[in-house]
C-alpha cells in the first residue's frame, strides 16, 4: 500500500470509525479535520492529525505537497437535513464549495482514488419509499442537494481525468464501536437512537416524534438504520474496489430494512430497561415519510457483508457508549 491516505473529517463520528479500520488494515492515514464536531482523541491508533478547514486552500495545498496521497476519503460536511432548510448557504458553502476545493487540489496532485461520503438524501422522496441507484435524484432539502452537486463534480472530473471515485449513499447511521472505543459524541446531535439513549439516561427530558401522520403503518417516519461499523467496512470495501477495478461506482449502503420512529424508541426502552417521556411534534421540513435502501449493488460489486445488521445490536452498542460518555463527559479522556 504505497503512499498515504487522507481522511477529511476523520475525527468525526463516521470518519473516526473508518480511520480505525483503515489503520487496522495497514493503511498509512493522515486526518484533516477542523474539530468543529470531531474530537482529536477519537484517533486511537496514533494517526497524524492536521487541524484545518477545507476552506483553507493554502493549508490543503501545503499538505498535499508534503504527502504523496494516493487516495482521499472525504467525510467533512454539515449533515442535519432540517437545519439545511433554514441555513442553505451553510450547506452549499461547507459541503459543495469545500468539496470543490478538495477535489481541485486532488486534481492538481493527481490523486487516483476518491471515496465520497454521500447520502440517501439525494433521492428525496422515492416512489414507495425505496431508493435504488437507478432511481431519480430529487432531493427535497439543501443537504441532499449539496451532496448531489458534489457527486456531479466527481462524475465530471472522473470523465475528464484518471480519477476514479466511489460515492457511497448511506442511510441512517447509528451505533458505536462494539468495544466502546468511539461513538457519536456531539451533545447537540439529532440522531434518534442517540437522543433516545440520552433520554433513557435522564440527560434529556423527553424524546420528540416529529410527525405522526405519515402514510406509514404507525404514522411515524421509517428509516433504514445501519450500524456505523458496517458502514465503515463498506468504505474499505469501496476502496478495495477502486484499487482493483478501472471504474467509478455509486452505491447505496444500507440494510434494505426500515424501522419506524416508534419502533426504534421501543427498542431503546427495552434495551435500556428504562421508560422515558415521548412527545408528538409536527413534521420537520425536509423529512420524507419513508427512506429505505435497495442495497443489492453493494453486496454484488463490493462483496460487502454486514456483520451487525440488527436494530437491537445497533441500539445496544449505542446504549453502552452513551452510558460511558455520560459517566466521563463529552470531551477528553475517554480511553
Amino acid at each position: 500500500m504505497p503512499g498515504k491516505v487522507l481522511v477529511t473529517g476523520g475525527c468525526g463520528y463516521i470518519g473516526s470509525h473508518v480511520v480505525k479500520q483503515l489503520s487496522e488494515a495497514g493503511y498509512d492515514v493522515v486526518v484533516y479535520d477542523n474539530l468543529s464536531t470531531g474530537f482529536a482523541d477519537a484517533l486511537i491508533n496514533g494517526e497524524e492529525l492536521v487541524v484545518g478547514d477545507l476552506a483553507e486552500v493554502d493549508k490543503l495545498d501545503s499538505l498535499f505537497n508534503r504527502c504523496a496521497f494516493h487516495t482521499v476519503l472525504h467525510f467533512a460536511a454539515a449533515i442535519i437535513a432540517p437545519e439545511s432548510v433554514a441555513l442553505p448557504l451553510k450547506y452549499y458553502s461547507n459541503n459543495t464549495r469545500n468539496t470543490l476545493n478538495l477535489i481541485t487540489i486532488c486534481d492538481k496532485y493527481n490523486v487516483k482514488r476518491f471515496v465520497f461520503s454521500s447520502t440517501a438524501a439525494v433521492y428525496g422522496v422515492p416512489e414507495n419509499g425505496y431508493a435504488t441507484e437507478a432511481g431519480s435524484t430529487l432531493p427535497i432539502n439543501p443537504y441532499g442537494t449539496s451532496k448531489l452537486m458534489s457527486e456531479w463534480m466527481l462524475r465530471d472530473l472522473a470523465a475528464a481525468t484518471s480519477l476514479k471515485y466511489a460515492a457511497l449513499r448511506y442511510f441512517n447511521v447509528a451505533g458505536a464501536d462494539p468495544l466502546g472505543r468511539m461513538g457519536q459524541r456531539t451533545p447537540e446531535a439529532t440522531h434518534l437512537i442517540k437522543v433516545s439513549c440520552q433520554a433513557a439516561l435522564g440527560l434529556r427530558d423527553r424524546v420528540a416524534v416529529f410527525g405522526t401522520d405519515y402514510d406509514t403503518p404507525d404514522g411515524t417516519g421509517i428509516r433504514d438504520y445501519i450500524h456505523v461499523e458496517d458502514l465503515a467496512a463498506a468504505h474499505l470495501a469501496a476502496l478495495a474496489y477502486l484499487e482493483r477495478e478501472d471504474s467509478s461506482i455509486t452505491v447505496n449502503i444500507g440494510y434494505g430494512r426500515g424501522s419506524s420512529v416508534r419502533e426504534v424508541i421501543e427498542v431503546v426502552k427495552r434495551v435500556s430497561g428504562t421508560d422515558f417521556e415521548v412527545v408528538e411534534e409536527p413534521r420537520r421540513p425536509g423529512d420524507p415519510a419513508m427512506l429505505v435502501s435497495v442495497a443489492d449493488r453493494a453486496a454484488a460489486l463490493l462483496d460487502w457483508q454486514p456483520q451487525y445488521a440488527s436494530l437491537e445490536k445497533i441500539v445496544a452498542d449505542a446504549w453502552h457508549w452513551e452510558q460511558k460518555i455520560a459517566a466521563k463527559g463529552f470531551s477528553g479522556g475517554l480511553r
